[in-house]
């Protein structure tokens, strides 16, 4: 797939990996971006300086997810590439809250599936649209906060599920899985964990071109750090190391 003359919705778009997708978007030559966060000032930065258009929206909730579908169609017509991207963590394992769970469930599962529950028969009837669901390296190697590698893991197994699915009806779709990239999300983690992944940090520009090149290839798993393949092969190869041995090795 190639961006040019597209139409592309990015949420959480308004810092990070999201606003770096919706930068190089519109450098792509896409015909309009729309920047949707739950930071409306923040999305509105962006699409300001991209010449996009922001929405204000909650992921977490299925209204807002079809509004900004809806008017992003409105406004634009048929939606070629819809990234969802936002993502949040809640520190800890078993005993975060329920609503913790809840709350990082929704946005990281749920967010998903409301977007694919509205566009998936649009575009069906269309023969055409790209879903690209921003997923992490932690949905394939399970490391850090519980609420986060579980949630990670089910978003990956989502993408699967539509790819595989709806292969060969005209939908694709791509799932994103990076290592540790420099976010404000990252930023805010726990000094160790920042240091446990600083080897490996990428930038989120970086994270978009490796999103560019996914796309042009319609490669399912897009994978920025190239560490992070070989860490799965070991888990595959190795499933006793893995769990009873080092999270990152």
């Amino acid at each position: 797939m190639r961006l040019k003359d597209k139409v592309a919705v990015v949420t959480g778009g308004g810092s990070g990996i999201g606003a770096a997708m919706a930068r190089r978007f519109t450098r792509e030559g896409a015909r309009a971006v729309v920047v949707a966060d739950l930071n409306g000032v923040a999305a509105n930065d962006v699409a300001t300086e991209i010449g996009g258009h922001a929405v204000q929206a909650n992921v977490a909730l299925e209204a807002d997810v079809l509004r900004v579908i809806d008017t992003t169609q409105a406004r634009f017509g048929p939606i070629d590439l819809y990234c969802s991207n936002a993502g949040v963590t809640a520190v800890g394992g078993p005993e975060v809250p329920d609503e913790a769970w809840q709350r990082v469930w929704s946005v990281n599962v749920m967010a998903h599936v409301y977007a694919a529950r509205a566009l998936v028969p649009r575009m069906l009837e269309r023969g055409q649209g790209y879903l690209l669901q921003t997923a992490s390296a932690a949905g394939l190697l399970s490391q850090f906060d519980a609420p986060y590698a579980v949630t990670k893991h089910a978003a990956v197994a989502f993408s699967e599920w539509l790819a595989i699915t709806y292969s060969g009806r005209g939908l694709k779709v791509s799932c994103l899985c990076p290592g540790g990239v420099d976010t404000p999300m990252l930023r805010a983690e726990t000094p160790e964990r920042q240091r446990l992944l600083n080897e490996g940090m990428i930038s989120a520009d970086k994270v978009a071109d490796a999103v560019i090149e996914g796309l042009d290839a319609e490669r399912f798993l897009i994978l920025p750090h190239p560490s992070i393949a070989e860490l799965v092969r070991r888990k595959a190869d190795d499933p006793e190391r893995r769990t009873l041995g080092s999270r990152l090795t």
